[in-house]
């Protein structure tokens, strides 16, 4: 779904710019709250494992393919404030290096793809997960349902976005119902991988899962015929954790980093060369007809290939192991430099008396 210079005009551009900026700033504040030793390095993980997954194109309609957005997904791991700055990473790698999504359009992409996907989808799972059982099956369900309705609901957000500043005179009430359309069936992809991802990680290490937090059942012991709570465990500090926990996180870490590279380095070389929801409804509908070139488009990655290198197989995965390292390494830094602001405000020095 990423939107190209030329669908929405520079008025609206410009404003979306504003409001992405806006909420990127405040999400950079509330990421403070989120990061810590547990999710801070899994944060730029994230970030990489979205990029990847976005490369994986699949098959939803005759003609038309669909692929990751990645915003429940990230909220749920590792938060909704850096969720958004997870997607809104991975939009700009996309954007610079990659030529896909138009650089005047970025606020319009992080703004529809990073923002409302991350909100509605958190809101949905954090609706979902306090009527359903205290189970890791519910963590699962719950992220399923969330990424279901993300989807369309980008789709509409597109649609309201195009009814105000669109370039090319169609009938909203087409582009509705065909975005809303397509993006439905893309929406079950979305949950599926969002699910399965979720699941993978709640069921080896669900502390390393900030949307599962607080969710565990508390254990209860009859006393004369009363159950009653049991005692919590005192916290043990992030010092003195063991070293088994640890090394599980850093082969957590190692694993999905390696995952991902697979992803996007050979498996997608086998994913669907159709176009995805936007561009098919795009091109039926003559919104494409006022397509710019993009800025980056000289790149020497753009279109996900390496320039100057022939063997189509070859070029695709240099190029997708190169964004998987890219956006890893931007994201980490990212992330780093947010953990280490909090760290900064909840030092001793910080709340020194005057």
């Amino acid at each position: 779904m990423h939107v190209p210079d030329g669908f929405i005009n520079a008025p609206l551009s410009a404003v979306t710019g504003v409001a992405a900026a806006g909420a990127i700033a405040v999400s950079l504040r509330g990421a403070r709250r989120e990061l810590d030793e547990r999710t801070a390095p899994l944060a730029g993980l994230v970030a990489a494992f979205i990029f990847a997954v976005q490369m994986l194109n699949f098959p939803v309609a005759a003609g038309t393919s669909g692929h990751l957005l990645g915003g429940a997904l990230a909220a749920i791991l590792v938060g909704p404030f850096t969720g958004v700055l997870c997607v809104s990473v991975v939009l700009l790698m996309q954007g610079i290096l990659f030529a896909d999504g138009g650089l005047t359009a970025l606020g319009v992409n992080i703004t529809d793809m990073a923002i409302v996907t991350t909100v509605v989808g958190y809101a949905v799972f954090r609706g979902l997960v306090k009527v359903l059982p205290r189970r890791r099956r519910s963590i699962t369900f719950a992220s399923f349902v969330a990424a279901l309705l993300s989807v369309p609901a980008a789709a509409c957000a597109f649609t309201l976005i195009y009814a105000i500043g669109g370039t090319t005179d169609i009938a909203i009430g087409k582009v509705a119902t065909a975005m809303i359309g397509v993006h439905v069936l893309i929406g079950i992809g979305e949950a599926v991988i969002t699910a399965l991802t979720v699941g993978a990680v709640v069921a080896v290490r669900p502390d390393l899962v900030y949307g599962a937090r607080g969710l565990e059942q508390k254990l209860k012991l009859r006393v004369d015929g009363a159950l009653v709570d049991v005692p919590a465990v005192p916290a043990v500090p992030a010092s003195s954790a063991p070293v088994a926990a640890r090394t599980s996180r850093r082969g957590l870490w190692i694993t999905g980093l390696v995952t991902s590279l697979v992803l996007a380095g050979f498996v997608s070389f086998y994913a669907s060369a159709n176009p995805d929801g936007l561009e098919k409804v795009a091109h039926d509908k003559g919104i494409d007809s006022r397509t710019e070139k993009h800025t980056s488009s000289d790149s020497p990655l753009a279109g996900y290939g390496v320039k100057d290198v022939s063997d189509a197989r070859l070029s695709g995965g240099l190029a997708g192991v190169i964004g998987v390292g890219v956006t890893v390494v931007a994201g980490s830094a990212v992330f780093w430099a947010v953990r280490r602001r909090r760290t900064a405000d909840v030092s001793p020095t910080s709340t020194s008396a005057v």
